[in-house]
C-alpha cells in the first residue's frame, strides 16, 4: 500500500478536526484538560471526540474507494447530516452509480 492511500484519511478531514486533533495531542490526550481550554463540558468534548473518531474510521475505510461516498460518510458521522438525509443523498448516489 502506498503512501498516499495511507495518508488519504488525513487529507480529508477538514482543518477544524486537523487543529482539535493538534490541540489534543498538545494536552497529552487529557480531555478534562481540552473541554476547559475549549471552555465545553467534558460530555460535550467527548462527543466531539466520538464523532471525530468514528468519522475517521469512516474516511479510512477500504469498503468504499468512492470519494464523494466516504466523504458522504463522513458527514454523517460527524453529526452533520440526520439520518433520514443522509439515508436519502446516499440511496440516490447509489443508485446513480449503477446507471
Amino acid at each position: 500500500m502506498s503512501e498516499l492511500n495511507e495518508r488519504a484519511w488525513i487529507e480529508l478531514l477538514e482543518e477544524e478536526d486537523l487543529a482539535f486533533i493538534k490541540r489534543f495531542v498538545l494536552f497529552s490526550g487529557s480531555l478534562k484538560d481540552l473541554a476547559n481550554a475549549y471552555n465545553v463540558s467534558y460530555p460535550t468534548l467527548r462527543l466531539r471526540l466520538d464523532r471525530l473518531i468514528e468519522k475517521i474510521k469512516v474516511l479510512d475505510s477500504r469498503k468504499s474507494e468512492d470519494r464523494y461516498e466516504r466523504l458522504l460518510r463522513a458527514q454523517f458521522a460527524d453529526g452533520k447530516l440526520d439520518p433520514a438525509v443522509f439515508k436519502r443523498l446516499l440511496a440516490t448516489y447509489q443508485e446513480q452509480q449503477k446507471d
